[in-house]
């Protein structure tokens, strides 16, 4: 087993795979580590250019298709073998020369997870940061995962957090939030960062709307993973309650001769009534569907960080 692995995901970044190797092999020399370019379905020479600079401390995990950075990420730890996982982009903006001190970090304070924190960032302003502080709070606020840069892609793991991570659709963005639903403890440090040399950004503005989606994700994972029915017979119990009160309250003005019919109120009571039950029973049926998912695949409520034995000599 290696000691470490970096995970390299790319999309058509021909022009950055040749610097990009030599980066990592000088600031990498010193450890015993592998590098697993992840290929998402370029289209350009991209494939080609791993083939032609790789060692035997490379390999390339080609997709069949682009299926998003969450996704190859997830394709590049499952054929990691080092002790520990490091992500990196592909773009050459994220530094290897900060990899050896992360590493050494994690090791010496046993942590699970070292975020980077990008020092001077080298984006645009009005598409690039501003977006980001604002994202990144909103995150933080609603998560309650204090990491002030989420978007630092430049993170190392022990690898039984990385594996663990459960990355799909676009949740790359949320590694942190992820991590801290296993129980990882998470510090960060500042790192370098450079401007795009070479190719351009896979990212824009429109990316803003996939976040705050995913954030809503995250925070029902963060709070009602393990207690779905906190949520939704909380809301469904309070629903019900109101439409019960309304109700009973038309009720009395019908006794005593009004008539109600056609009155919004009595449109209101029956909706929270009717939304009251439906709440309720979603969160029956995803309480069902969470024991379920625990129970089939034999999956623990719980993780384990250690377990200390006493000296069979010791009083």
């Amino acid at each position: 087993m290696k000691e470490l692995s970096v995970v390299i995901t790319v999309l058509n970044e021909e022009s950055n795979i040749a610097p990009l190797l030599a980066a990592v092999r000088s600031a990498l020399s010193g450890l015993d580590y592998e590098v697993v370019f992840v290929d998402d379905g370029s289209t350009d020479r991209t494939v080609s250019e791993i083939r032609s600079h790789a060692d035997p401390r490379s390999k390339c995990v080609e997709l069949r298709k682009n299926y998003g950075q969450s996704t190859a990420m997830t394709a590049g730890i499952d054929h990691c073998t080092g002790r520990y996982i490091a992500l990196l982009d592909g773009d050459l903006q994220n530094d290897p020369t900060d990899i050896p001190a992360m590493l050494e970090l994690l090791k010496a304070e046993d942590w699970d997870v070292v975020a980077g924190n990008r020092r001077n960032r080298q984006d645009g302003m009005l598409l690039r940061k501003i977006p980001s502080r604002i994202a990144n709070a909103l995150i933080r606020k609603m998560t309650g995962v204090y990491i002030r840069d989420y978007g630092c892609t430049l993170k190392i793991f022990k690898r039984e957090i990385a594996e663990e991570l459960g990355l799909y659709g676009e949740l790359h963005r949320f590694i942190p939030v992820l991590a801290k639903l296993q129980g990882a403890r998470i510090t960060q440090v500042d790192v370098k960062h450079h401007a795009r040399l070479h190719g351009t950004s896979k990212y824009g503005i429109n990316r803003t709307f996939k976040v705050m989606s995913d954030l809503l994700l995250m925070v029902f994972f963060r709070k009602y993973m393990h207690k779905p029915m906190h949520l939704f017979g909380t809301m469904g119990f309070i629903g019900l309650g109101l439409g019960i009160l309304i109700n009973l309250y038309l009720l009395a003005l019908k006794i005593a001769g009004q008539d109600i019919w056609g009155k919004p109120l009595l449109i209101l009571g029956l909706m929270l009534l009717l939304g009251g039950i439906q709440l309720i029973t979603i969160g029956i049926v995803a309480e069902i569907g969470m024991r379920t998912y625990f129970e089939s695949q034999n999956k623990k409520t719980y993780t384990v960080r250690r377990v200390f034995e006493g000296n069979a000599s010791g009083s």
